[in-house]
């Protein structure tokens, strides 16, 4: 496996160290050593250049539990659009329920081994969504942890999950001085999974009987019953459920956009629509200390002092329609011409030029991160803009650009925890860049400009009857419409059956909910 082998002490390999010049916009990393969460440790403190919105300061200011609550996130974002003072009212109250219902407190062991008939909400019982054990990749689950979230918050519950040994370390307590662990004694466990050898699992039938425990489908492949979880009156019988076992793979935030039980409360908590997982994410997914050492290190030795910060994140679905050769042609063709974010190469024809700016200082520094699972991709374009000047037709001299990728895996493996742990110090990596290129379909590429409050170009994916894919098609990419991810896989929009319809269509829906540029049938959030 491929580790990060520096540390924040070293010095650059010669091939990525910055030339000494002038920083059009000066960002550099201020270390101090701090007292960690645990006794135990130390951390390093590090300043972002761009302060942002912190939820968690928001909350509690001055009272973070750990240097990486307090300082992961402050990153490069452009994007400070604040939270609404009703979402941060919604928040505090769900943390005094968090801390009054979370694992083996007396309500939990109430709540789960004396089930009450008090309908959910009431103030003396707790409820609960628990995000069980995913099998998808981390960008799928964190994009339906904050979906799960969400429907929390919506419904007075509280989020446990059960993550298992390959996720327990990546991420910090969302509320602090609490946990969101279910607990691991097989009592427990026992009891919730095995509620689902019932034969009326089915969220249309379990919503209208006295059960306990509710196992609800929401991934992909699933059928017409487990649909029925977004209809109104489904919703109406789940208020008596006490626990719902939730598996999911998708982000379904943006159809409870379309249930008219939760409109209300949600145009409240987010006015600006395209910050839903934008804020959610931020206060959910904290970095552990584990992982923000990894993320702090590789920012400081390669990302930290350039004027511009790129993220490349190149995903191929299929190999064969998609070989390396058309992929970065595509990508080329996307930075360097439509969205222009990366310099054309120095040909033949304007050699003479290049040579006289060759003489000159480099007047402006991109750093390029490259984020894929090979590294061809990151060893093709380091060579390519190492072997050849950039073209620049300013006075100042040539523009420098470093490539540089953090891990590369060759193959996704979401059940290891040491995967996980890369999958997301990329993610986090990328969301701190100024700008990105994403991979249509790609979870992975959601996460990173949710976080980072992005809005990418969104690389095309290319159609297969062309060749097998060897002509591009369209464009090869477009620009985001917004930073929100895309949830996959909808119910169907027929009237008669399930859900309901978008884009005007008949049935009404939402101007808010339109779809997404690089899934057909997908449903994404917009600001109207």
């Amino acid at each position: 496996m491929y580790t990060l082998n520096f540390n924040s002490s070293e010095t650059a390999p010669e091939e990525f160290q910055f030339p000494k010049t002038r920083r059009l916009f000066k960002s550099t990393f201020v270390a101090t050593t701090v007292a960690a969460c645990t006794a135990a440790s130390l951390l390093l403190i590090i300043a972002f250049p761009i302060p942002p919105i912190n939820l968690r300061e928001e909350l509690e200011p001055g009272k973070s539990s750990c240097a990486s609550r307090r300082h992961c996130h402050k990153s490069s974002s452009s994007y400070h659009k604040p939270p609404s003072p009703y979402l941060l009212s919604v928040l505090r109250d769900y943390e005094q329920r968090h801390k009054r219902c979370e694992p083996l407190t007396k309500s939990f062991n109430r709540s789960f081994f004396q089930v009450s008939s008090s309908p959910v909400g009431d103030d003396d019982d707790c409820s609960y969504v628990v995000f069980t054990r995913p099998t998808n990749g981390l960008g799928n689950r964190m994009l339906s942890m904050s979906s799960a979230f969400l429907y929390a918050l919506l419904t007075n519950r509280v989020l446990l999950v059960d993550f298992g040994p390959d996720m327990t370390h990546l991420f910090s307590e969302p509320v602090p001085n609490s946990t969101w662990l279910f607990p691991e004694d097989s009592r427990f466990g026992n009891r919730i999974y095995g509620s689902k050898n019932n034969n009326n699992n089915h969220t249309a039938v379990l919503a209208n009987n006295s059960s306990s425990f509710l196992h609800v489908n929401l991934g992909y492949g699933y059928d017409d019953y487990d649909k029925l979880f977004y209809s109104n009156e489904v919703q109406d019988g789940l208020q008596k459920v006490s626990w719902l076992i939730l598996k999911s793979d998708q982000y379904f935030v943006p159809y409870l956009f379309l249930m008219s039980g939760f409109r209300a409360k949600l145009d409240r908590m987010f006015p600006d629509k395209e910050t839903v997982f934008h804020h959610l994410g931020r206060y959910l997914f904290t970095p552990s200390d584990q992982a923000w050492g990894l993320i702090a290190r590789f920012y400081d030795a390669y990302l930290a002092n350039a004027d511009e910060r790129i993220g490349l994140q190149i995903r191929v679905l299929d190999t064969k329609a998609s070989p390396t050769a058309l992929v970065l042609k595509q990508v080329l063709r996307c930075a360097q011409k439509e969205a222009q974010i990366l310099p054309p190469l120095a040909t033949k024809q304007n050699e003479t030029a290049t040579k006289k700016l060759a003489s000159k200082k480099t007047s402006y520094n991109k750093a390029v991160l490259v984020a894929s699972l090979s590294s061809e991709f990151y060893v093709e374009l380091k060579d390519m803009f190492w072997k050849r000047a950039s073209a620049s037709t300013g006075s100042d001299g040539e523009v420098a650009v470093g490539f540089h990728q953090a891990s590369h895996e060759e193959v996704q493996r979401s059940n290891d925890g040491s995967h996980n742990m890369m999958a997301w110090v990329d993610i986090y990596l990328l969301s701190l860049c100024d700008v990105l290129v994403t991979s249509g379909w790609s979870t992975f590429g959601y996460v990173a400009q949710g976080l980072g409050g992005l809005r990418p170009w969104i690389l095309q994916i290319p159609d297969t009857k062309y060749g097998g894919g060897e002509t591009l098609w369209g464009n090869a990419c477009r620009r985001a419409v917004s930073m929100e991810p895309c949830f996959h896989f909808p119910p169907s929009y027929d009237g008669n059956k399930v859900g309901v319809r978008v884009d005007g269509e008949e049935g009404g829906g939402s101007p808010s909910v339109v779809h997404c540029e690089d899934v057909g049938g997908g449903l994404k959030l917009v600001n109207v």
